[in-house]
């Protein structure tokens, strides 16, 4: 059978579908996986050995040049999926743009998500296998599993989650960035500020309360990620007032896979970064504050997760009265002490 999976965005949920792919390769009857997926996070996939063919959008650059570039990239698209006569579809994203692309693409079987899980109700429309899943399967990735499984009935591996695979170039030239960067020999622990939501944000006196007590408990210079200019505003005020931090310059998404393997700890919210180093099989420690740690979160002993203890959380709500308050209630003493339990489990 040749298998198209639909998961065209964001970063974390791509990551969260490796696992699908994972047990999609282990099945006999499928001879070739491909994925569609959005252009921006394609650099994720390529030369992973459980993809055999990205298919690629671009919608954001369709929208920006206007309706007639919009259509026509919709229908050369979808042209292109049909020509590829795929036996079955898996749409993972659950909302009407992956549904349009599900419901074109000359399949017989479509399988999506049943109306309580969809993220948008014109995506029941595009498949024809609706899957329920109850209330009894909450983090994403075993979601996924659950409608995959539906298809493909079987025993998926037992993956937390990833797999995903550095490239061994780029792990060559982040290495010997780190080593014109830092002085120190100590563990490599990368804080990372950003994330998408507002509502996802650990407040910058926190993060410069961590990286202070880091320097003096362990004498390790933490190394500070970014992703937008905003971000790195506020990675220059904490690393402004913590001079033993060191601010990493922004490269592209392959080597910042490159850097999240290399390192021995990533501490930040639930943005893609944390999901990425889980995937590679480096140890995080996560903060839950707007959404949950139980749908999101990495799960395993090289990792830990803190949501917050507002009763209202987590709430998925973008923008809320209440955010420093619950920004609060995730202390940097508790972050500290899951760090330094991590480090010694590393060196047990």
């Amino acid at each position: 059978m040749k298998v198209l999976l639909i998961k065209v965005s964001a970063l974390g949920d791509i990551i969260h579908t490796l696992p699908v792919a994972a047990y999609l390769k282990s099945c006999p009857q499928i001879r070739e996986i491909h994925w569609l997926l959005e252009e921006q996070f394609s650099p994720l996939l390529v030369n992973q050995p459980l993809i055999d063919k990205i298919q690629l959008i671009n919608t954001k650059k369709w929208r920006r040049q206007g309706i007639k570039t919009a259509i026509k990239g919709i229908i050369s698209t979808i042209s292109r999926l049909r020509r590829e006569k795929y036996d079955l579809v898996l749409d993972l994203q659950g909302n009407s743009k992956s549904g349009m692309f599900t419901r074109f693409s000359g399949a017989p079987l479509r399988y999506g998500f049943d109306a309580d899980e969809v993220r948008e109700w014109p995506n029941i429309l595009a498949t024809n296998r609706h899957i329920g899943l109850g209330k009894t399967v909450t983090h994403i990735i075993d979601k996924n599993l659950a409608l995959t499984t539906s298809a493909f009935p079987g025993s998926p591996p037992p993956l937390l989650q990833g797999p995903l695979q550095a490239d061994s170039h780029y792990l060559n030239q982040v290495e010997k960035k780190l080593s014109a960067l830092r002085k120190e020999k100590g563990p490599l622990i990368i804080f990372h500020y950003g994330t998408t939501w507002e509502t996802k944000l650990w407040s910058i006196e926190s993060w410069i309360e961590l990286a202070r007590s880091l320097w003096e408990t362990r004498t390790i210079p933490p190394l500070l990620t970014w992703g937008n200019e905003e971000e790195l505003d506020a990675v220059k005020k904490i690393a402004s007032a913590c001079p033993h931090t060191i601010v990493w310059p922004r490269g592209d998404l392959v080597e910042l896979m490159a850097l999240l393997k290399i390192a021995d700890l990533v501490v930040g919210g639930d943005t893609g970064p944390i999901h990425i180093a889980a995937a590679l099989g480096t140890s995080t420690i996560s903060y839950y504050l707007a959404t949950d740690h139980r749908r999101n979160g990495p799960r395993g002993e090289k990792h830990t997760c803190f949501q917050s203890t507002m009763n209202c959380s987590p709430c998925l709500l973008r923008t809320c009265q209440q955010d420093e308050r619950c920004r609060q209630t995730i202390l940097p003493e508790n972050i500290l002490e899951a760090i330094h339990t991590l480090l010694k489990k590393q060196h047990m």
